[in-house]
């Protein structure tokens, strides 16, 4: 897809990602569910709701090609309203075998991630966990393990996001992390104290975007994971 392609709505999202009726009904659903709470709880820029279809659906959808294929674990660090995890997780529900855990420690906002899954009939596809917690917390590193991909979006820069994803990642974990126009200037200050193999892919959605897919994380000098947290 062009990145200066504009995702107008559900008829353009299906053709462009090739989803299945099922997963645009969900998604549908999702839009929904994000409107009628949005007044609430503050889930996405009150700016971006009339354009929910380009500025997250697609912006989390374009992460998928990006992903291993076959059965995944995926985990969602700092979810929020559920970009980019759920979407992934909505999309995901058609390969079959795949997990889905999304960490927020927002009380209301993972009551609104419970709802969309409970009213999208998601867990009938994919096995879900999402996790009421700070991501810091070392009993959540027990608790899911390594993964195959992590995503986070506008969570921290990546100096910070590295210290928080280090936990989860096995020898063939990928990180897939939506930035904007710094993402080349992060990464650099993120070289000084981490070791990584890394690609910074155009963003599909923004002419500034990058997606940053990191492999092979690891801290230079030895330096204890805990102390970069605090």
């Amino acid at each position: 897809m062009d990145n200066r392609h504009h995702i107008a709505g559900r008829a353009e999202f299906v053709r462009t990602f090739g989803v299945s009726r099922e997963t645009a009904d969900r998604l549908e659903r999702y839009a929904q569910l994000l409107l009628q709470w949005q007044p609430t709880i503050n889930l996405v820029a009150p700016s971006t709701l009339s354009d929910v279809w380009h500025r997250h659906f697609a912006d989390s959808a374009q992460l998928l090609p990006l992903a291993p294929p076959g059965p995944l674990h995926w985990l969602d660090l700092g979810s929020g309203g559920g970009f980019p995890g759920l979407v992934a997780g909505c999309m995901l529900a058609e390969r079959g075998g795949c997990r889905l855990t999304l960490v927020e420690s927002d009380v209301r906002k993972s009551a609104f991630l419970r709802e969309v899954v409970r009213q999208i009939g998601l867990a009938a596809f994919l096995a879900v966990d999402i996790v009421t917690d700070r991501i810091e917390n070392t009993a959540n590193t027990t608790r899911v393990g390594a993964v195959d991909v992590i995503s986070a979006r506008a969570l921290a820069p990546l100096d910070r996001l590295f210290s928080l994803i280090l936990p989860y990642f096995g020898a063939d974990t990928v990180a897939l992390l939506p930035k904007g126009g710094d993402a080349e200037s992060e990464k650099r200050v993120a070289e000084a104290s981490w070791a990584f193999d890394s690609t910074l892919v155009f963003s599909q959605t923004s002419d500034a975007g990058r997606v940053v897919c990191v492999r092979n994380l690891r801290q230079r000098y030895g330096e204890d994971a805990s102390q970069r947290r605090k």
